[in-house]
C-alpha cells in the first residue's frame, strides 16, 4: 500500500502523489491516465480534483524535490502556483526544511513556509518565475502583434482590453467590472481559446479580474486542462503582474497585493529586478484527506471508493471558517 494525499490551494483541488514511495514510479501515460481516471468526478474518488501533483527527486543538485503538474485531463502543466504551495508543506514536512527550492519544468522555485493564515490553516509562499511577454513563448500567432500589454485584441472579443503574460504557463487577462466577470463571456473565450482556435494554439489560461481597490484584486479564471477552477495560482500572479503594469497607481511593485479569487484568498508581491519580473504567492496548503492504495491500482488508472482507505482531516472546516471571516467581495460559484 502506499499513500495518497487530497489538498488544496485555495480550493484548487489535487492529488499528491510521491513516486519515490513506489516500488515502481508510473510512466507519463500511466499518469496521464491516472490523472483523467482519479480526477473526474463520476470515475475517481472524492468528488475528483484538478490534477495530480507528481513528487519526484530532483535531476540535479540543489531542489529538495521535483514536481511534476499532470492536469486532469491528462494533459501535463509546466507550474501550477496553488499546487508548489501544498507540495511545499509536504516536502517540508518529510525534510524539516522550511526553505527551499522545488524543481519544475521551466525553473527551480524557492518556496518557504509562511505564518498560518488562521488557526489550524497552514500557509506557504513560492516563487513564481520565469516571466516572458512574447508571442513565440505563450505562444499566439495571428493578431497581428508580438506581445500583448493592456490592448484591444478584436479577434477575441470586442471592448476588453487584454494583457497575455507567461510565468511560464500561458495567461490572458482583461480587467473588466463585475458584472463581466459573473456573466457568459469568460467561459466562452475560455472554451474557445482552448479548443481549436487558430490564435492561441496550445491553448492559454484566461482570466477575467475586477479592481476593487489599491493593491485589491478579484481574479476568476479558465485554466487550460480543467475549465473553471475555485482559483489558479499562476493566473493570480500573473493578473497581479497585469495589474501593476497597466494600473500602476493602484497596483504597487514590491506591496502585497490581496487577489480574491471563488475559492478564498492570497497575497501575491510583484518583484522588478531589471530586466526580469518575478512574483511571491502566498496562500493555504490544506490537506484534507490521507488515502491509503493499493500500487497496483495506481498502475491500472484504477482508484476507486471500494478500493481504498480514506482517513479525513479537520483542516478543510478549519480553511471553510477562516473563508467564512473574509468578506468576499464577488458571488460566484464555487466547485465542490
Amino acid at each position: 500500500m502506499t499513500q495518497l494525499l487530497k489538498v488544496h490551494g485555495s480550493q484548487n483541488h489535487f492529488f499528491i502523489l510521491d513516486q519515490t514511495l513506489l516500488n515502481e514510479p508510473l510512466k507519463d501515460k500511466e499518469l496521464s491516465m491516472l490523472a483523467q481516471q482519479l480526477c473526474a468526478s463520476d470515475t475517481g474518488i472524492l468528488n475528483g480534483a484538478d490534477g495530480i501533483l507528481v513528487v519526484d527527486r530532483p535531476d540535479h543538485p540543489g531542489p529538495a524535490a521535483r514536481m511534476q503538474v499532470i492536469n486532469a485531463d491528462g494533459s501535463e502543466a509546466s507550474m501550477c502556483g496553488n499546487g508548489i504551495r501544498t507540495v511545499a508543506r509536504y516536502v517540508a514536512s518529510k525534510t524539516g526544511k522550511n526553505q527551499f527550492a522545488i524543481q519544475t519544468m521551466c525553473a527551480d522555485l524557492r518556496v518557504s513556509k509562511q505564518d498560518d493564515l488562521a488557526p489550524n490553516v497552514p500557509a506557504f509562499a513560492a516563487e513564481i518565475s520565469p516571466v516572458t511577454f512574447n508571442a513565440k513563448s505563450l505562444p499566439f500567432r495571428h493578431l497581428g502583434k508580438k506581445r500583448i500589454v493592456n490592448d484591444y485584441v478584436p479577434e477575441l472579443q470586442p471592448g476588453l482590453r487584454f494583457t497575455s503574460i507567461a510565468v511560464p504557463n500561458p495567461h490572458l487577462i482583461s480587467f473588466v467590472d463585475k458584472e463581466t466577470i459573473k456573466g457568459n463571456v469568460l467561459g466562452q473565450l475560455g472554451s474557445y481559446l482552448n479548443g481549436h482556435n487558430p490564435y492561441f494554439t496550445d491553448g492559454v489560461n484566461v482570466s477575467f479580474a475586477a479592481i476593487l481597490g489599491q493593491n485589491k484584486l478579484f481574479v476568476s479564471t479558465f485554466e487550460r486542462g480543467v475549465g473553471f477552477t475555485n482559483a489558479c495560482g499562476t493566473g493570480m500572479s500573473a493578473t497581479s503582474l497585469a495589474f501593476c503594469l497597466t494600473h500602476p497607481d493602484q497596483g504597487q511593485l514590491d506591496h502585497k497585493i490581496d487577489v480574491y479569487n471563488p475559492g478564498g484568498k492570497v497575497q501575491v508581491i510583484v518583484h522588478f529586478d531589471r530586466p526580469n519580473y518575478w512574483m511571491e504567492l502566498i496562500g493555504n496548503a490544506t490537506v484534507t484527506d490521507k488515502i491509503e492504495v493499493a500500487e497496483k491500482n495506481l498502475h491500472q488508472a484504477n482508484v476507486t471508493n471500494d478500493q481504498v482507505q480514506i482517513e479525513h482531516t479537520d483542516e478543510q472546516e478549519a480553511y471553510h471558517n477562516y473563508i467564512q471571516s473574509i468578506s468576499h467581495p464577488i458571488d460566484v460559484n464555487v466547485k465542490d
